[in-house]
């Protein structure tokens, strides 16, 4: 059992039946009462940021999870088929486990699993950016750049996003997973 003194950034605890990585923590020793830790908790299957205090000292729960990555191979009918690189065992990951940016997944992309002592599944990351090509979009007329004026364009996993209009078919550019924004061109 560890407790408030073995804090540190990225270590991940079970808190109200839940696993949580510390996000930033604060040792906290005011002139009247007793130490505490302030801490800044994210839950690892939500991904909800709470803000928790601990008294100095309390006991926490840690949990040892390991870090592998694997490869993303297609999308199945139960879900995402990923393969591990080392091994090339197979094995298909529900869509809901990746979330909102599993759309913006391209054949052959690594992905990151974190697994617990019981080789379960604790939570998916994917890329953070991804370079994709744009399959299909209107063109853009000269003259309406005044302003910071969007239109849609399908990319080359399906997924449509809004894009400037200076934006022609067949160029690459990198998206944000996380917001599913455009961040800009790539030059090829």
């Amino acid at each position: 059992m560890a407790d408030t003194s073995d804090f540190r950034n990225g270590l991940i605890i079970k808190f109200k039946n839940d696993l949580y990585s510390i996000v930033e923590f604060q040792h906290v020793k005011p002139g009247k009462g007793g130490a505490f830790v302030r801490t800044t908790l994210k839950n690892l299957k939500t991904g909800r940021v709470l803000d928790n205090t601990f008294r100095s000292g309390e006991s926490i729960e840690e949990v040892r999870v390991e870090r592998r990555k694997y490869q993303y191979l297609y999308r199945d009918t139960a879900g995402l088929v990923l393969m591990d690189n080392e091994t090339y065992e197979q094995f298909t990951v529900p869509v809901d486990m990746f979330g909102d940016g599993q759309r913006f997944l391209k054949e052959s992309e690594a992905v990151e699993l974190l697994l617990d002592d019981k080789d379960q599944i604790v939570t998916v990351e994917i890329p953070i950016f991804v370079k994709l090509k744009v399959t299909q979009t209107e063109p853009g007329f000269r003259g309406d750049t005044a302003t910071n004026v969007m239109k849609p364009a399908t990319l080359e996993t399906g997924a449509e996003i809004q894009v400037p209009l200076f934006v022609d078919e067949g160029e690459l550019l990198k998206i944000d997973t996380r917001t599913g924004e455009y961040v800009e061109r790539v030059k090829n």
